[in-house]
């Protein structure tokens, strides 16, 4: 015959719990530095468009949403490449294209054929 505890005096496994509640934690510090990663990648590509594109930085942020939805690649992928392109002056023809469409409905605009030297 076995007896089991009666209810209220288990033992909790708290070394169970609390090596899983460490684990979720460390997923959790990991997910928030990518994200202020991404931030800082996507306002950067963003003071490009608003500087090479001439428009604010509320229509920066909707330029770089709709390349990335027309272009079907995520938005930090896009900032990705225009960061490249500002920085290399490599961006694939497609996208400059878009991106080249998608700026001139906020207001005319011409992107430079190269990026300024120093």
């Amino acid at each position: 015959m076995t007896t089991r505890p009666r209810p209220g005096n288990e033992e909790p496994d708290t070394t169970a719990s609390e090596s899983e509640r460490i684990f979720q934690l460390e997923e959790e510090v990991d997910q928030l530095k990518e994200a202020v990663a991404s931030h800082a990648v996507v306002d950067q590509a963003i003071g490009m468009l608003v500087a090479l594109g001439h428009v604010s930085p509320d229509q920066g942020w909707e330029v770089l949403r709709e390349v990335s939805q027309h272009a079907n690649i995520k938005l930090r992928n896009v900032a990705e490449l225009i960061l490249v392109w500002g920085r290399d002056g490599e961006l694939p023809e497609h996208l400059r294209v878009l991106l080249e469409e998608t700026l001139d409905r906020y207001g005319p605009t011409q992107l430079p054929e190269d990026p300024p030297t120093h």
